[in-house]
């Protein structure tokens, strides 16, 4: 299905397809996003029409610091444009040369700890568009950038939709420096020195468990897979699950985007971490350690997935 579709329970009980259209003018959509940034996209709010200065002349439709602690520039268009991809991209030029400007921002709207902890590996750039021409949706492979398109439809009832179409990784895992993991040796609680890297791959003991983990957070297709500094992060326009490895324990944590509420927890198995300072997204923590823990955590997974 190459488009988003949705339907409406009519009063003879029969489904019927609502069709979607655009804003009346770009603002709107805009401003919208805006106040739901976080929400939609997992992406926090820090700035609008951002002044890129005289060299570069141009304004940034909005800036912002995604839940990875991403950098990001977010583009708007109306309906379909050739130049949105271009121009936004354009952007990255002067984030990139900025990075003391973009953290002065990052401090003073979200604080010290989040200036301070700005991943500038793999900034990103968020399209949202009516749609986007097949030649764009190609060519963003090519560029070596991080680049999303987002696909939106407004619908009666006050209804938005965005669909992620098009998903370019940009700096592939492997190009990245190794990510940290937790300590083995302490409590639950303990949070991994920054000093500490785990090989490119899983340690041997948990590589098979690891690879059945991939393949069931990535069954859908469309999971971007990104290994951060302290976690690898699996993707659609939100995490929905962030793992780390404890070797010493032969343990898988995965913290998943799952209201803990919703589910009966386990000692030793599942924990809420609301709260709780962890590293990575995400509010149920769940401990693998064996075929039957991955087994166990198949629901949840499928839960992380419908809240993603």
């Amino acid at each position: 299905m190459s488009d988003l579709k949705v339907f409406r329970l009519g009063a003879d009980r029969h489904d019927v397809e609502l069709q979607g259209s655009t804003v009346a003018l770009e603002v709107e959509l805009q401003r919208r996003v805006e106040a739901g940034m976080e929400r939609m996209l997992g992406i926090r709010f820090l700035a609008l029409e951002y002044p890129t200065g005289p060299w570069h002349r141009g304004r940034v439709d909005s800036l912002g610091l995604d839940e990875n602690g991403t950098p990001v520039i977010i583009e708007y268009k109306k309906g379909s444009d050739h130049g949105v991809v271009t121009q936004a991209v354009s952007y990255l030029s002067w984030l990139k040369s900025s990075r003391h400007e973009f953290q002065a921002l990052v401090r003073e709207k979200l604080g010290a700890e989040a200036a301070d902890s700005i991943d500038w590996r793999n900034p990103r750039v968020v399209c949202i568009a009516a749609d986007f021409f097949r030649h764009d949706r190609t060519a963003i492979y090519l560029m070596g950038q991080r680049i999303d398109l987002v696909r939106y439809r407004v619908f009666e009832g006050g209804l938005l939709s965005l669909l992620l179409v098009e998903s370019a990784p940009g700096i592939t895992a492997s190009a990245m420096p190794r990510p940290a993991v937790e300590r083995g040796g302490g409590g639950p609680e303990e949070e991994p020195s920054s000093a500490e890297a785990i090989p490119a791959e899983p340690p041997a003991p948990l590589r098979a468990l690891y690879e059945e983990l991939c393949g069931a957070l990535t069954r859908s297709g469309d999971v971007e897979v990104e290994a951060k500094l302290h976690y690898v992060a699996f993707r659609r326009m939100r995490n929905l699950a962030c793992v780390l490895f404890r070797p010493a324990s032969q343990t898988i944590v995965v913290y998943l985007r799952v209201d803990p509420e919703s589910v009966t927890l386990e000692e030793g198995f599942t924990r809420d971490v609301r709260g709780i300072g962890h590293l990575g997204t995400g509010d149920l923590e769940v401990r693998i350690r064996s075929a039957a823990d991955l087994e166990r955590a198949a629901p949840l997974i499928q839960q992380a997935f419908d809240a993603s």
